[in-house]
């Protein structure tokens, strides 16, 4: 079996822990939300963290009964974000490289091993609606083709918009622009910079221009030499502590706002992992984001690249119109009911698996996290983050579960 684990956002989190051990998760996947990028992470704050996690305590439903720990352990560190310094390459991006190996040597004297970490420009992963309708009742995050149109060259104005869009979808986005509200303006442009974990909740579209500008001549070449760079800055450290880098994909795995992306294909990951060659310097398979892509085969990543997978996030999309290409709208499905063939993809995993177990890998043994769900039933009436319900991501993780199950 993948090791099960379960992402928490730290105790200002809608879940606790003790409800987390009731998912029959193992593990835990978590961060340091409070302290922003470029800012080393403090051995009392990890060990905070970790004492949150490794010491809460189950309840028992009668009193005078023991109160016993989760038996939880922090297994993966998700993320140490890496600063839009770092990035670009502009500012203090020494001091940055210095504060990310420092961190990363803090994590290790905890025990932590597995750190995962993105390199999308400016905004982490993108949605226009976190909550759309679904024909069951429940609903879903949701990314519109036409609906970003609508915020990208008409709301925010970006110089150039206008040429990343079919002309058809462009004449539909300003009639729909015109029949909107200011109200409903005002949603979409929320839905897209604010709220989402590792987004920025207090953004406006200025903020966004400002940001823009800073990548005004940084291509995809150029983005994927940064990134290459800083895995030459931290990776001797991962290697000399004894940490695993995983990098998560771009999400959705295609430019928005004319931004470049260098994490978007299998191709992507194998020029990456090939040029830093370490077992320190690995993958995050997030089969959601890079399955959005219609020329994407999942087995084929874990074919050509398993033995540096050292994450998965295991979630399920499924393409809908209106697309520009490989630019396609999509909607957050069931584990088990999106565009990604789930049983195969796993299937691949546990073979990787046990062919690592062969070798005599200490790390045979993959974390997985049931990513992102939709809410349903008693998570209609909660706050929890978007994308991270209770019982709709224990559905897709007994789903997954039981496909492991099956095939192990």
């Amino acid at each position: 079996m993948l090791r099960q684990t379960w992402r928490w956002f730290g105790p200002a989190d809608t879940i606790s822990i003790p409800e987390i051990r009731q998912t029959g998760a193992e593990g835990i996947v978590s961060a340091l939300h409070h302290i922003a990028p470029g800012d080393v992470w403090t051995p009392e704050e990890i060990a905070e963290r970790k004492e949150q996690i490794e010491q809460a305590v189950v309840p028992q439903a009668r009193s005078g009964e023991t109160r016993t720990p989760s038996g939880l352990t922090w297994d993966v560190v998700e993320s140490v974000p890496v600063s839009e310094a770092i990035k670009t390459q502009t500012g203090p991006v020494t001091d940055h490289y210095e504060a990310y190996r420092q961190s990363l040597r803090n994590l290790a004297d905890q025990g932590l091993q597995t750190v995962c970490y993105n390199f999308m420009p400016i905004l982490d992963w993108t949605r226009t609606d976190l909550a759309a309708q679904m024909p069951d009742g429940a609903t879903a995050m949701r990314f519109d083709m036409l609906e970003f149109c609508i915020f990208d060259a008409l709301l925010l104005d970006r110089p150039g918009a206008e040429h990343d869009y079919p002309g058809e979808m462009l004449e539909n986005a300003r009639a729909r622009h015109v029949s909107m509200s200011d109200t409903d303006k005002q949603g979409l442009v929320n839905n897209i910079v604010a709220g989402l974990p590792g987004a920025n909740d207090s953004w406006t579209l200025d903020d966004v221009r400002e940001q823009l500008a800073t990548y005004a001549d940084i291509n995809a070449d150029r983005l994927r030499q940064n990134l290459i760079d800083f895995l030459g800055e931290v990776v001797p450290i991962a290697e000399e502590v004894g940490i695993r880098l995983c990098c998560h994909p771009d999400d959705p795995p295609f430019s928005l706002l004319g931004l470049p992306r260098v994490m978007s294909t299998t191709d992507d990951y194998a020029a990456v992992l090939d040029t830093v060659d370490s077992p320190a310097n690995g993958a995050t398979l997030c089969t959601g984001s890079l399955g959005v892509r219609e020329d994407f085969d999942p087995v084929e990543f874990v074919d050509r690249l398993g033995p540096k997978i050292h994450f998965i996030h295991l979630r399920n999309t499924q393409r809908t119109e209106p697309s520009a290409g490989l630019k396609s709208s999509f909607y957050e499905s069931e584990h088990l009911g999106g565009d990604t063939d789930m049983v195969a993809t796993i299937g691949a995993l546990l073979a990787e698996q046990k062919r690592r177990k062969a070798e005599g890998r200490a790390d045979w043994q993959i974390p997985m996290r049931p990513d992102h769900g939709q809410a349903m039933l008693d998570d209609l009436s909660s706050n929890s983050m978007p994308g991270y319900p209770l019982i709709g991501r224990m559905r897709g993780l007994a789903e997954l579960r039981g496909i492991m199950q099956a095939l192990g």
